[in-house]
């Protein structure tokens, strides 16, 4: 039953799936229906990475190729998907558009239905191949052989966007909270043997975030002296399932930091009990003179 569902979801997909400038592409509305987000969100999380999508990526149509679609899709199709009331020419993404997206909207939604675009992209291949002339199907030959190079990379790609994501720096704006969390976590998750923690403001809501650390991994928070957020008796339990972790309370500090195994130093410009409160920026401090002093004064 499950096979048989994925199949009708394939081929639904491959009916939203154009050929414009020679690249089988779908439009910026498709992919956000399927993804359950809407067009100008998808597009918003483009811009603010226009830097990881470059023309063979996504690209915008020109009104003659927009023209050309209508005749493709048919004029009541476009009305029904409200096509024709846009105030702007819709965006295209190719196949590595699509996994380039996925990896940036860190959804699970995004990902399990990336698999199925892609999927949709391949049987569309197949499809071509088998009705094209002896000369198409040599140039598609030759693509191909790259898609499937593109393809053994495909999980690489989405590894590395979430590293990547990590080593830049990263801006934030009101309202993102599970994606600033989301963030923190990773550097979480990234120490083999130390987190140090400095945040003037933290509270209990550090505690559930650390609980996401590694096994045997130690923790270190500096915080104010006058913060009485976070209680012993809270540090006393959370040791007990999940050791080790140190309370220093010093007034040394203005600014936030995390610190990863004593290699890596990042600022964060808002408390972390306040993410995505406010618009605010992590960013990976790369000069370890700056690390090598404050490892020192803590």
């Amino acid at each position: 039953m499950n096979e048989n569902i994925e199949l009708i979801e394939t081929e639904k997909i491959q009916n939203l799936i154009y050929t414009i400038r020679g690249k089988q592409v779908m439009l910026d509305s498709d992919v956000a229906s399927l993804y359950n987000y809407t067009t100008k969100n998808i597009n918003k999380a483009v811009k603010r990475n226009i830097e990881r999508f470059p023309e063979e990526f996504c690209f915008q149509l020109t009104e003659e190729e927009l023209k050309n679609l209508r005749f493709q899709i048919g004029t009541s199709s476009l009305k029904s998907k409200n096509y024709g009331g846009r105030r702007y020419l819709p965006y295209v993404f190719t196949e590595q558009g699509i996994a380039m997206l996925a990896g940036i909207l860190k959804n699970d939604i995004a990902v399990k239905v990336s698999i199925n675009i892609i999927k949709a992209f391949i049987e569309m291949r197949k499809i071509l191949k088998l009705n094209s002339n002896f000369h198409f199907e040599n140039e598609l030959y030759n693509v191909q052989e790259k898609i499937k190079e593109h393809d053994k990379k495909f999980d690489q790609v989405f590894d590395q966007l979430q590293k990547k994501q990590i080593e830049e720096q990263k801006i934030f704006f009101q309202g993102q909270i599970w994606d600033s969390y989301s963030l923190i976590i990773d550097l979480i998750q990234k120490a083999n043997k130390k987190i140090v923690i400095i945040d003037n403001y933290v509270d209990k809501t550090i505690l559930d975030m650390l609980t996401k650390k590694r096994e045997k991994v130690e923790v270190v928070i500096i915080t104010s002296t006058n913060n009485n957020k976070i209680q012993n008796l809270g540090i006393k339990k959370f040791n007990i399932q999940y050791p080790t972790l140190k309370l220093a309370k010093k007034d040394l500090f203005h600014d936030r930091f995390i610190i990863i195994d004593n290699q890596e130093l990042y600022h964060c410009g808002a408390s972390i009990k306040d993410l995505g409160k406010k618009c605010f920026g992590i960013n990976k401090i790369e000069d370890k003179k700056y690390l090598e002093e404050i490892v020192k004064i803590i």
